[in-house]
């Protein structure tokens, strides 16, 4: 992908800021490998020519955290999604990401109403016939606030924040040229996959900022699981609902870690853990659409000890394929088998390295023989999925982003059933959809519909055969078909030369005209008024080219 400066000239305050963060937090090697300073005053590039950070101290993760922090809410929701890629990011940062937090003020009441009026086309007073002004809860993209319909029923009404797009489109084209110089100038950054970060980000915070998107979410599931008692979905109300606005059932439930009142439920805390991770199995492995961030926040028990799951904003899908990949691996485990195992590592991601095959197979048989053997009550799924995680990592291989949404959720619904109940083991919930898709493999109708589909596929390729065949001939024959070779590095390089080259030929010019005009000036008095305008402008290109090349940062 190719780098777009101008997109860093056209939002030049962001750009300076994000450069003065870096350097603030100690990343001033950072900065000059991108080569940032250009972006900076040039006062702050003489300042910061050497790192005046004060976090020189901390961690590596630590700096990371703090940065993101400094650079707002785009920022911090981005480290907040690849905190969910152990694939990909060290541990250490991981962990520090973890901690981020969101600390974004509620915007005013008569801002929440002017919007809530320009989107539903009327005003507060007639829409609703109470509307607390108070919000209810405030986020980096939008907040809530509670009122009444006019037929007596509570709604939450989720307002997208102003500017909020335009504002998270700019740190975003920032954030994918930032992704693209690192991946030019830092080859070793390769292994984070920078652009494949930021654009699996930006998908995701762009369906987060579609309210509209959201409401269909939420109507979906509750198609899904009409007929689940466990589960409650909060209504929709599409009168009241654009893609900026979201206007839902209020729900009052308890929060998991309330103790007090979920002993007075009709059902017991640990039904609610077997319960909630039922459902979100059945979210997963059956139906392939699953809620992505179910922690405590998100939850809430209601009162005849039903599940209602808030915030529709991050969900993920699996393909069926992807679904038999988990299987394979669970079923690998309990059947010893390490060759099945190291298949599934294999084929479940892309590996942007060559794989040391004896070392893989040696950290798989050593996976495998960790977790063979061990009963369901004994057997910890959030371990045993991050110990995967890590084999993936190691080796290089690249997960899909919603099979690494999956595992960090299922790693979250551990942590929440045991808050719940200490004894909760997720494996006794996910056992019986193994066995079911297992069983589900070998059905005559399923083995005969993928045979049809098998061979239909391999007839439209013998069908397609001659006619490929005969085009490649046919480019073959006019020479059209020629062999690309690729030389990493030498377009910077050709670069690089070809701006040196122009700024010799621009200051031998400049040189000549100069010398030229004032030794006209000084002999011929008639010449004049041509030899001084020369003169000036000669004058000016050798001042512009001085200060081109002090802002390059490369003197």
């Amino acid at each position: 992908m190719d780098s777009h400066p101008i997109r860093f000239i056209r939002n030049l305050g962001r750009s300076r800021e994000i450069a003065t963060v870096l350097l603030n937090h100690g990343f001033d090697d950072l900065v000059d490998r991108l080569h940032l300073r250009r972006y900076l005053q040039w006062g702050k590039r003489l300042v910061f020519r050497k790192s005046t950070g004060p976090d020189r101290r901390r961690t590596r993760g630590e700096r990371i955290r703090l940065s993101l922090e400094s650079l707002g809410a785009t920022f911090i929701k981005f480290g907040q999604v690849v905190s969910t890629r152990p694939d990909l990011v060290p541990a250490d940062v991981i962990q520090e990401l973890s901690k981020l937090q969101e600390q974004v003020p509620a915007f005013s009441s008569e801002v929440a109403v002017k919007l809530i009026e320009e989107e539903l086309k009327g005003p507060v007073s007639e829409l609703f016939a109470e509307f607390n002004t108070e919000p209810l809860a405030a986020g980096s993209l939008g907040q809530v606030h509670q009122a009444k319909l006019h037929d007596g029923t509570i709604v939450a009404i989720k307002i997208r924040r102003p500017n909020v797009v335009e504002n998270v489109e700019r740190d975003l084209s920032l954030m994918t040229e930032l992704a693209v110089l690192v991946e030019r100038h830092i080859p070793e950054a390769e292994v984070f996959d920078p652009v494949g970060l930021v654009n699996h980000f930006a998908r995701t915070i762009r369906r987060e900022l579609n309210f509209f998107r959201e409401g269909r979410t939420l109507d979906e599931f509750e198609r899904l699981f009409r007929h689940d008692a466990t589960l409650y979905i909060p209504k929709v109300y599409w009168d009241y609902t654009t893609e900026s606005i979201l206007t839902m059932e209020c729900i009052e439930g308890y929060r998991v870690d309330d103790h007090t009142a979920i002993e007075k439920l009709p059902v017991t805390a640990a039904e609610v853990a077997k319960n909630g991770a039922t459902i979100f199995m059945k979210m997963a492995f059956e139906i392939g659409l699953f809620h992505g961030d179910p922690h405590p926040g998100n939850i809430r028990i209601l009162e005849d000890g039903s599940i209602c799951l808030l915030d529709y904003g991050m969900v993920g899908s699996l393909e069926e394929e992807t679904r038999e990949r988990l299987v394979d691996l669970f079923l690998s485990i309990t059947q010893n088998d390490v060759r099945k195992a190291v298949d599934v590592v294999q084929s479940v991601g892309q590996p942007f390295r060559p794989i040391d095959q004896p070392l893989l197979r040696a950290d798989v048989r050593e996976f495998v023989e960790n977790y063979y053997g061990l009963s369901l009550d004994r057997l910890n799924v959030g371990a045993m999925l991050s110990d995967f995680v890590s084999i993936l990592s190691s080796h290089g291989i690249r997960c899909p982003g919603d099979l690494m949404l999956l595992i960090r959720a299922l790693v979250t619904l551990e942590g929440v059933g045991r808050e719940l109940d200490p004894n909760f083991n997720l494996a006794e919930s996910l056992a019986p959809f193994v066995h079911k898709i297992v069983k589900e493999r070998f059905n005559p109708k399923r083995v005969a519909s993928r045979l049809s589909a098998e061979m239909q596929t391999f007839l439209k390729l013998a069908y397609d055969f001659p006619m490929h065949a005969g085009k490649t001939l046919e480019k073959l024959s006019k020479d059209e078909l020629k062999i690309q070779l690729e030389h990493r590095g030498l377009d910077h390089l050709i670069t690089e030369v070809d701006r040196s080259s122009n700024r010799i030929v621009v200051s031998l010019v400049m040189s000549s005209l100069i010398v030229a005009s004032a030794l006209t000036i000084r002999t011929v008095a008639s010449s004049l008024w041509f030899s001084v305008p020369i003169f000036i402008l000669s004058s000016f290109l050798g001042i512009w080219l001085i200060y081109g090349v002090f802002r390059s940062g490369r003197l």
